[in-house]
C-alpha cells in the first residue's frame, strides 16, 4: 500500500483555539485514552464524521503533513481493518498545512482544507 502524504483531524472549535494557542494538540479524550491521535485519510474523513461526530456543530479539519511526523506515525488497522495514520506523540501546529470548517458540499462529500479535491465517501 501506498501511503498518503497527507491525513486529517477532525477538531471541535475548542480543540482548534487550543492547537493555536499552544502550538500543539495532545489529543482528544478517545486519543488520550487509545494512546495515539486518530487521523483519516482523505477517502476515510466523511466516514470518521459520520461515525464519531454526527449532529455536532463548530468542527474544523486539519491537513496534517505525515512526513513531518514520520517517526511518530504508524499505519494500523481499524474499521473494517482498514489501515488508519495514528500519531503517536502530541500533533505540533508546525505539521498543520491548512484547516478549515467541516464544509459539506453534499451527503456523500466534505471540502479538503488546502485542496479543490473534496473527500468523499467510499463507493
Amino acid at each position: 500500500m501506498t501511503t498518503p502524504a497527507l491525513a486529517y483531524k477532525v477538531l471541535t472549535g475548542a480543540q482548534r483555539a487550543a492547537l493555536l494557542a499552544d502550538g500543539r494538540f495532545a489529543g482528544a479524550p478517545i486519543d488520550l485514552a487509545d494512546g495515539y491521535i486518530h487521523l483519516s485519510t482523505a477517502e476515510q474523513l466523511v466516514e470518521t464524521l459520520r461515525k464519531h461526530f454526527a449532529g455536532q456543530d463548530d468542527l474544523w479539519i486539519a491537513a496534517i503533513d505525515l512526513d513531518a511526523l514520520a517517526p511518530q506515525v504508524k499505519w494500523e488497522p481499524s474499521r473494517g481493518g482498514q489501515l488508519f495514520p495514528h500519531v503517536y506523540a502530541a500533533l505540533p501546529l508546525s505539521a498543520v498545512i491548512a484547516e478549515g470548517p467541516v464544509d459539506w458540499l453534499d451527503e456523500t462529500a466534505v471540502r479538503l482544507p488546502g485542496s479543490d479535491t473534496p473527500g468523499t465517501a467510499p463507493a
